[in-house]
């Protein structure tokens, strides 16, 4: 006969909670024991008990049994084995769903906090990048074409400002996380006179839950890191799709470092940008996480139902995904070498410059629309001829408008992105005023959450 039992266990996975769920349980007998639900000597034989199965685990040496299921029973089960009768009493006033619900939130918490401080490692590592190449001109692009001229540090900023963003997602989430639900018991509440606020404060909660049914049921929290998580993903993926094209020998603007290529099997000249490409593709893992999980929730009735043990595992891959992207990206970015000369050069290639020259016309008097129509026969004439703005005689120029004059050839790159002087805009000034700003924001961040 096949032997089905497997199909329940989740301690293969659940493991990895066995920090958080010792914590709660610690906290638990101490709450139990304060309010006299059980005996200050059975609070303290259960607090040395788990004290010793958390070094068991660390150590490695923890006899874990998959016929018990889950992480719960195992620690209940070695519990009993190390103290005895005690080791009963702590399960006293809870259930697995509030225990399991807690030691989610926990888990979440640290992981998120990790992850902000990965995410300002990131951001660090592109300052770096805008100083060491501040001055820089660069194609900025629309449509995959070239459209205008911009300084490099102000493409490195734009990142820095989507990392900013998850940041806050994911403080926001935490936010959302940080309700301590255990005393909920399995879904009504439970008939002792348990102190939660104390609770709350010894696990390091801003508040408790306020609704039994909610507290064991909701996984909002999970979905909502999943969420922040594949939104940041997305951002390391549009991140990795440059680095990919900048590489490449059509673009040439970057050289990533061998740690962070390899070669080909086949064809000895190759470089490869993997590990870029490999964020791209987790990319979508991270999103069938997300997705998994709300197909998951979608249609459960309050309250728990054993659906929700599928919460972990993709939990625990978007987190280890993201995780070492971080830790990718904080070590491939500053050693990324950027050919100057040849994004320099390109920014004042073909008809870059065409929407400063169309700005010239207006300053002369012509309306914008009539400025624009005229630069646009002229983009074209440029492609047909197979030559640039900036081989044009000043005849050409005057073919169609008198009001090109000789000081149309003062136009450069670095004068359109000059000319950009506004907030936000790609001006030197601006940009090292934003740099400045950044700066101050991650030193004001410090190691801090």
């Amino acid at each position: 006969m096949t032997d089905f039992s497997r199909y329940t266990v989740s301690i293969d996975y659940d493991r990895r909670l066995y920090q958080q769920d010792i914590a709660g349980s610690k906290a638990h007998a101490k709450m139990l024991a304060k309010q006299s639900i059980i005996s200050q000597e059975d609070a303290a034989q259960i607090t040395e008990g788990l004290a010793s199965i958390e070094q068991e685990i660390r150590d490695e040496k923890f006899p874990w049994d998959p016929t018990l299921e889950d992480l719960h029973m195992n620690i209940e089960s070695r519990l009993h084995q190390l103290i005895g009768a005690a080791a009963g009493r702590l399960h006293t006033a809870r259930s697995r769903n509030d225990q399991v619900a807690v030691d989610l939130r926990l888990y979440t918490k640290g992981t998120i906090m990790d992850l902000v401080k990965g995410l300002r490692g990131v951001q660090a590592a592109l300052i770096g990048l805008a100083e060491k190449h501040q001055g820089v001109v660069m194609p900025g692009y629309t449509h995959l074409q070239r459209a205008q001229p911009v300084l490099f540090p102000h493409h490195m900023l734009a990142y820095f400002e989507m990392f900013q963003r998850d940041i806050g997602r994911f403080q926001d989430c935490h936010k959302r996380t940080d309700v301590m639900p255990l005393g909920s018991g399995a879904l009504a509440g439970v008939p002792y006179q348990t102190d939660r606020e104390f609770l709350a404060a010894e696990l390091g909660f801003s508040r408790i839950s306020a609704n039994s049914m909610d507290a064991v049921s909701d996984r909002d929290f999970v979905v909502e890191f999943l969420a922040a998580a594949s939104v940041c993903m997305m951002h390391f993926s549009r991140m990795s799709e440059e680095l990919i094209l900048w590489s490449s020998g059509e673009f040439g603007f970057i050289r990533l470092s061998e740690e962070f290529t390899t070669g080909s099997s086949i064809m000895p000249q190759k470089i490869n940008p993997d590990f870029a490409e490999l964020a791209r593709g987790k990319t979508g893992r991270v999103y069938g996480d997300l997705i998994g999980l709300l197909t998951t929730l979608k249609g459960l009735p309050l309250t728990y139902n054993r659906d929700m043990q599928e919460d972990k595992e993709g939990f625990f891959d978007a987190a280890d995904t993201l995780t070492t992207t971080l830790d990718v990206f904080q070590a491939m970015l500053p050693g990324m070498q950027l050919n100057e000369e040849r994004v320099s050069s390109l920014a004042s290639e073909s008809q870059m410059l065409a929407t400063d020259l169309a700005d010239y016309l207006v300053g002369k008097g012509m309306p914008f629309r009539e400025a624009h129509g005229i630069m646009r026969q002229l983009s074209r004439y440029c492609d047909d001829e197979n030559v640039s703005l900036q081989d044009l005689q000043l005849a050409e120029y005057q073919k169609l408008s008198d009001l090109f004059q000789d000081d149309v050839y003062d136009i450069t790159a670095e004068s359109s992105a000059a000319a950009r002087d506004n907030p936000g805009g790609t001006a030197p000034n601006r940009v090292a005023a934003a740099l400045l700003e950044a700066k101050k924001m991650l030193e004001a961040a410090g190691h801090g959450f």
